[in-house]
Parts: C-alpha cells; structure tokens; sequence
C-alpha cells in the first residue's frame, strides 16, 4: 500500500486546481515539508480542509505533482490504470483502424489524466515515457494494466527523471519481445524507420504528423528546400515525397546524416540526390549567403533549448533572430515552416516573433496555415502549457 497524505494548497493555486488545472505547482502547497518520497499518493485539500482532488508526489519542471481524480474514495491502482488507459485506446481507434499510420501517440499525460505519463505506440510497439520518480513508482500498476488492455509486440519505456531532466541511459526493453530495429512504421502512407532502444529518441516526432502531410502535399512540388535542425530528416522525406526538386538537411548531430540516408532509402529514394549536412545550423546560415543560396521552402524547427560551441540558443529569447536569419535564405514569395515546441510563451507571442522578424527584414508576410498538436496529443483548455506545439506557414514578400 502506497502511503497517502494530506497536503494543504493556497487560496491562488485552490482557485485553479478547482478550475480543472492539474499541475500543484512547486509554490502551492503550504505544508511542502511533508512531501518525502516520490510516488506518495496525496490529497488535496484548500485553505479550509475541503477537498479538491487526489493526486501523487512526482517532481517535474515546475511542479511536485500532479492531481489524476476528483474522486475522493477512489484507490489509485491498477484498476484505476486500467479505466484510464481502456478510455485512452477507445479515443484512438480511428488511427489504431488506419493502415496507412502505424506511429501514433496513445497516451498524453494530463490530456488523458495522469500528468507524468506518456505511452507511444509503433506498429505493435509501445513505449513509456515515465517524467518523474513518482508516477514510476506506480510502474507495475500501470504495466499491469497495459497488459491487461493491450496487444502488443513488446513494451520499451523512457527515463525521463534524472535530477536535471535528462533522459537515463539504459536497456529501456521492458516486456514481450525485442524489436530487430529499425523497424520500420507508416505515417500517413510515408515509411520511417524506427529505433526503440537506442537513446532517448525514436527518430520521428510525432507530434509533427500533421505538418509534414501539409509539406508534402501542398508547399513542395518543384521546390528547392532547406530543413533546419533537421534531425533524421523526416520533413525533408516528405518533402521530396512531394515533388521537391532538392532538399537541403543541415544538423548539428554526427548521427544526423546516417539516420537522414536511412530515411530517404525506407522510402525508396537515392539519398544522393539530396545534400545533407552536419553543421552547427547557425554556420550554416553563414555559409549559405556567402554563397548565394537561397530556397523556395524553409523548415526551421529547432529544440527549445540548444547549445553548441559557439552559440547558445533559447526559443523564448532568440527565434526573432533566427526567423531574420532565415528570411536571407528564402526567396521571394517563398515559404517559411516556423516551428517551435516551447511552452515558454504562446501562439500570440509567436506571432509577434515573425511579425517583429518581418518588420526588420523590411518583408511583408502572409501566414498561410498554423497547426498545433494533431487529435492523439490530447490536451487540456485548463491546462494550455500542455498544448506546446505552434507551427506556422509563412509565405515571404521581398
């Protein structure tokens, strides 16, 4: 039996945990001393002892935990995991009955209930991506459940609590059978090869199944395009699924350029015909209007934080400098793919970015398209710093 406590939360933070918000952040709760060991189930409890809602201990960014029932009376245990996961899978069935998309998210932590907890699933394959010591202290309810509620291939899982947020390194196969990797998944028809067991990475972000399909099916035809942080180069595969004449994929990663050929060649294509490069992104630029290069199609999706030898990035801070930076780079009614997946700021914010970027640059600018997280990624209206993702299609005026 998990232990179970009560802990009191101030008058501002009782206001919004009654108004659905799921995160007890670090300064609401007044009796924080109390909170030892990870993974202890705590009732929430306002100024005057009424009840809010029953949660557990986890660190994670800017919170202790997080609140999964308004139910007083009920047990968090395998049960419980169970109802939560049997709801998640019924709201996926459409994606589970496509043929087409074998790579989906199944399970978006506090979108489905349980902040903390995140399950992808891979043609078969499920991972678990635990981000604290205390929702992986429920580790065997919740496997329990999973197995009770799905089929599956094998079960991999991420460590996503080291004391500085980093993943841990380690065997991350957890059950049924090891996956000869890569395997190889579909995203809307497009093939992605796969590695479970290799980092904290897979090799495609998922998030970004709505952006690519929008890439490749109406900004590519003929074009020449640039994908900045490209990564394993999933938007640039797509992009040349979609009739790009030449695609340009620059990353910092030595890894980067094998794992970019290995996707062009699940898809059938010749890597050759496109021209990878593991640079430092803000060298390329440089080197890119040294030598006159300019593109009809830019994706710039870089992380939310990066730092390199020379240059340390933060979204919050710098995208208004690199949006001018690739505004250079791109021709004239050309496209301009602005992605971020901070939750530092909001869509409006963003905007003020590129307008601001724009305005510099002495360009006009029309926003053509703006996504945010596709349907698996649920997340909640109270909760909007879960709802990371802005990506905007921008087509550049000289």
């Amino acid at each position: 039996m998990k232990t179970i406590i009560n802990v009191k939360v101030n008058k501002k933070a009782a206001v919004k945990l009654k108004n659905g918000f799921p995160l007890i952040e670090k300064d609401a709760v007044e009796n924080s001393k109390m909170l030892k060991e990870e993974g202890t189930i705590i009732r929430v409890l306002d100024d005057k002892k009424n009840y809010i809602g029953t949660g557990y201990y986890g660190v994670q960014n800017k919170g202790l935990g997080w609140i999964i029932t308004c139910e007083p009376e009920v047990s968090i245990d395998k049960d419980f995991f169970v109802k939560k996961i049997k709801t998640a899978l019924h709201l996926r069935k459409a994606l589970f009955d496509d043929p087409n998309t074998t790579a989906f998210r199944v399970f978006n932590g506090e979108g489905d209930g349980v902040g903390g907890l995140i399950i992808d699933y891979y043609d078969g394959f499920y991972v678990i991506h635990w981000y604290s010591l205390g929702i992986y202290a429920f580790r065997d309810d919740i496997l329990a459940a999973m197995k009770e509620k799905v089929d599956y291939k094998g079960i991999y899982e991420k460590k996503r609590f080291d004391l500085k947020g980093q993943y841990i390194e380690d065997d991350d196969f957890v059950a049924g059978e090891r996956g000869e990797f890569p395997i190889v998944v579909k995203e809307n028809g497009v093939n992605f090869a796969v590695d479970l067991n290799d980092g904290a990475m897979t090799g495609v972000f998922l998030d970004q199944r709505n952006v690519r399909k929008a890439i490749r099916e109406r900004y590519s035809k003929d074009a020449d395009m640039l994908n900045m942080f490209s990564y394993t180069g999933a938007f640039s595969v797509c992009s040349a699924l979609g009739g790009a004449k030449k695609t340009t994929s620059v990353d910092v990663a030595n890894r980067s350029r094998a794992k970019t050929i290995q996707q062009f060649e699940v898809n059938g294509m010749d890597a050759a015909q496109h021209e990878i490069v593991v640079d430092d992104v803000f060298q390329y630029f440089k080197y890119a209007a040294r030598k006159g290069r300019t593109f009809d199609l830019v994706v710039v999706d870089p992380p939310s934080f990066a730092k390199t030898k020379k240059r340390t990035f933060s979204a919050a801070k710098d995208y208004t400098t690199l949006m001018k930076e690739t505004i250079d780079l791109t021709n004239d009614n050309g496209v301009i793919v602005a992605s971020t997946n901070s939750s530092a700021f909001d869509l409006k914010k963003f905007k003020s970015f590129i307008k601001t970027a724009c305005k510099e640059k002495n360009v006009s600018y029309t926003i053509l398209e703006q996504y945010t997280l596709p349907d698996d990624f649920r997340t909640l209206k109270e909760f909007p710093e879960g709802d990371y993702l802005k990506v905007l299609f921008i087509k550049i005026s000289k």
